[in-house]
């Protein structure tokens, strides 16, 4: 269905405040301003923060949430994301390092809005084996902040980035269920969404690349 005038305006603007919000300075994905945390107050804040502050988790979770709604499976896909997500932040904590981490994440964002919002269909396992692998990198990521950390704030952040996640994932899913049940304008909507996540994670692998080709430019 070709976009009217208004949503493609829409579009355009979402995806320029996407843009700009990963060309901002960086929060380091901390909570506690780069600190470990100490307590298990301060572990639990930075756990449920981390999937906020960072762009690319907060977009990759949000399109969980709405492309297990896409596939019926709201209830049972998202927590395969949230279990990959606590088992790539185990990985961390273990020393184990995943190389191109922020790349792959980038790499994910943008695959998985991309196929909200091209409305390709894809079978509840794949998007399953897709959520597991990028959780695996996007646990991983998490796990910088809480590195060194003592067993209670650990726990607390454990917790309280696992919860949040499924919150978050949840919330987006039944709002996308929703719209998928409404109107055409709604479920255009679903596809607008998808759009504005693939331009965040465009935006944020380009920046990656970039890094990597010319590491010394700031």
């Amino acid at each position: 269905m070709a976009l009217s005038s208004p949503r493609v305006a829409r579009l355009a603007g979402l995806t320029c405040l996407a843009w700009s919000a990963t060309s901002m300075p960086t929060l380091a994905h901390h909570v506690m301003d780069g600190q470990v945390p100490q307590t298990f107050t301060e572990g639990l804040l930075s756990g449920i923060g981390h999937p906020l502050i960072g762009i690319d988790h907060f977009a990759f979770v949000i399109a969980v949430g709405v492309a297990a709604a896409i596939v019926g499976r709201l209830w049972a896909l998202t927590p395969a994301f949230v279990i990959g997500a606590f088992a790539g932040c185990l990985v961390h904590l273990a020393g184990v390092t995943l190389q191109m981490a922020e790349l792959v994440i980038a790499a994910s964002v943008l695959l998985l809005g991309a196929i909200i919002a091209s409305n390709r269909e894809l079978s509840p396992l794949a998007l399953g084996s897709l959520f597991v692998g990028a959780g695996l990198f996007h646990g991983w990521a998490y796990g910088e902040s809480i590195f060194g950390a003592e067993q209670t704030p650990l726990i607390a952040y454990l917790a309280g980035f696992t919860l949040i996640q499924l919150a978050v994932a949840i919330v987006a899913g039944l709002a996308g269920l929703w719209m998928l049940q409404g109107d055409a304008k709604l479920r255009t909507n679903v596809r607008i969404a998808g759009a504005v996540v693939a331009g965040i994670g465009l935006a944020l692998f380009v920046g990656h690349i970039e890094g990597l080709v010319f590491p010394d430019v700031q």
